[in-house]
């Protein structure tokens, strides 16, 4: 299965983000069914942007109950991030 493509266990999916670190306006826009663009205010410094954007991420889909963690692009403005919604 493609790293693209939504994974069916556990309510799991890899997503693509595209970030802009040090931005005026903080925002998320969906592009596609996996594909985001993020806006933060932090620089990218001491892993400061890559905090706000797991968190911007974890509200877009739905808060509580959510984990989201990076699996690649922790020093590239292009992320893959892992997003699993727990089960309530």
């Amino acid at each position: 299965m493609s790293l693209w493509a939504y994974t069916q266990q556990k309510n799991r999916m890899y997503i693509r983000v595209d970030a802009t670190p040090g931005a005026k306006k903080e925002f998320i826009t969906k592009i596609d069914s996996i594909s985001f663009a993020v806006s933060v205010r932090e620089k990218a410094e001491r892993n400061m942007a890559n905090r706000r954007i797991v968190e911007l991420v974890r509200k877009e889909f739905g808060g509580k109950g959510v984990i989201v963690k990076i699996v690649s692009g922790h020093r590239s403005p292009r992320k893959v991030l892992d997003v699993e919604i727990l089960e309530k």
